[in-house]
């Protein structure tokens, strides 16, 4: 690695520090959540969408799970992520079509999912491409849409393979907005970034 590359990566560390602690530091998450999931729902796109995924919240993300009960009843195919990996053994979401918030247990990283046994099952498993609209939640995010998440590449990996004409969303607070946010080639920008003040596009 040359000296250049381990600078750059030692000022992403930084700032991926610096955006824990605005987001870990953030007051009011549940109001401020509240405002900016109703801004997503109320999207064009959102409402045009007949499969749609939401993240589920864990740690100090931006909540989602308030929103759930009312998304599952208004019709849609609501899909959530949950952390598998490949046949390569490489890190990836899978997507798993929720139909009741009680289908879901603590899993990894304390972040709710479908029980193991029930990963792959027909009818429930759903993929990449059927997707019409992505809730991407991120550690940081530029004020362009570009995205740094925890390091561990599974969103990378499932953005890339969603049909090029589905709606990338990031919602997050506004104290996860940065200015000059570090990226690499492979890294993927959203369409549309949504914090509690508003929606850039």
């Amino acid at each position: 690695m040359s000296h250049n590359e381990s600078e750059t990566m030692e000022r992403k560390q930084q700032m991926r520090r610096a955006a824990y602690d605005a987001r870990n530091a953030q007051p009011d998450k549940d109001r401020l959540s509240e405002l900016a999931i109703a801004r997503f729902v109320d999207l064009p796109e959102y409402q045009q969408a007949r499969t749609a995924m939401w993240y589920l919240d864990c740690r100090s993300e931006l909540r989602t799970r308030h929103a759930l009960p009312a998304a599952l009843a208004g019709g849609k195919r609501i899909v959530v992520p949950y952390c598998t990996v490949d046949e390569r053994g490489e890190n990836k979401l899978g997507l798993w079509r929720l139909e009741t918030l009680d289908e879901l247990i603590v899993g990894k990283w304390k972040i709710l999912e479908p029980p193991r046994e029930r990963w792959g099952e027909p009818g429930k498993e759903v993929d990449p491409r059927e997707l019409d609209i992505v809730m991407v939640p991120g550690v940081a995010f530029s004020r362009q849409g570009a995205r740094m998440g925890n390091g561990q590449g599974y969103y990378d990996r499932l953005l890339q393979q969603v049909r090029p004409d589905c709606p990338l969303v990031a919602v997050c607070y506004e104290s996860q907005l940065f200015d000059d946010l570090i990226v690499a080639a492979h890294d993927v920008f959203m369409d549309k970034v949504i914090t509690e003040f508003g929606v850039r596009s």
